[in-house]
Formats: structure tokens, C-alpha cells, sequence
């Protein structure tokens, strides 16, 4: 048990190093990731769209 309680109160002392963002950057940071998320979204399903219409050609459907 000793070790539980060793343990929990070195990460309470390395979570005080830690340095976190601002409540500003912690909303752009979502944002910016959001949006390459969807632009890699649409990237994909672009060429998703394209390869299945060449491929119903090539197939003959």
C-alpha cells in the first residue's frame, strides 16, 4: 500500500511542473484540429468518390 501512496504523491509533484495552455490556446488548438480533420475528411472522400466511379467503369456497372 505504501507504494500506491509513493506513487500518487510523486505524480502530484510532477503535475506541478507541468505547464498547461491558456483557456485562448486550449479553444484554437480544438479548432485548428477540427478543421484539418475535416479537410482530410473531404481530401479522402474525394478520391474515395473518384477511385469508385473508375472502378464501376472499369468494372462495367
Amino acid at each position: 500500500m505504501s507504494k500506491i501512496t509513493e506513487y500518487i504523491l510523486e505524480t502530484k509533484a510532477e503535475m506541478k511542473h507541468v505547464s498547461w495552455p491558456t483557456r485562448k490556446q486550449t479553444v484554437i488548438y480544438t479548432i485548428i484540429i477540427a478543421a484539418v480533420s475535416v479537410g482530410i475528411s473531404i481530401y479522402l472522400g474525394f478520391f474515395d468518390y473518384i477511385f469508385s466511379v473508375a472502378l464501376q467503369k472499369f468494372i462495367g456497372f
